[in-house]
């Protein structure tokens, strides 16, 4: 697992982990654009059934521009996960700069109703020195 994910964060048995990878097919570096895939996955290590039901994100640029980005689920769901099951998904950031990080952190809903909040850890964004 830690081969795959070089990132994670544990909250209260809630576990993120996350994998990084700059794609230069999809940046336009010569246009000052430059494009990172992320896989996440999502682990409920608790007793209980939560649902994902917020996103909360901090993305910063090498300028120290931050860019905060909330909303409902994660790519169009907001998953339901039993105890021992995990959700996986793959989104995208673009940046104007070379280099940048993201982090935040998802809202769930436990099935007695309780809200609690999982963080996702810290990840920088670094393009290799070829690409710009």
């Amino acid at each position: 697992m830690k081969e795959l994910f070089q990132h994670s964060a544990i909250t209260d048995g809630l576990v993120v982990r996350v994998a990084v990878n700059f794609l230069p097919e999809q940046s336009r570096i010569e246009a000052g654009k430059w494009f990172w895939v992320y896989h996440i996955r999502i682990e409920n290590e608790t007793d209980r059934t939560v649902q994902l039901m917020t996103r909360h994100w901090r993305i910063t640029d090498a300028t120290g521009k931050v860019d905060v980005v909330e909303g409902e689920g994660v790519v169009g769901e907001q998953p339901v996960l039993e105890p021992g099951r995990s959700h996986d998904y793959v989104s995208g950031c673009p940046l104007s700069t070379p280099q940048g990080s993201m982090e935040g952190y998802y809202t769930f809903r436990r099935d007695d109703g309780l809200e609690v909040r999982a963080n996702i850890p810290f990840f920088p964004l670094a393009a290799p020195a070829t690409a710009g």
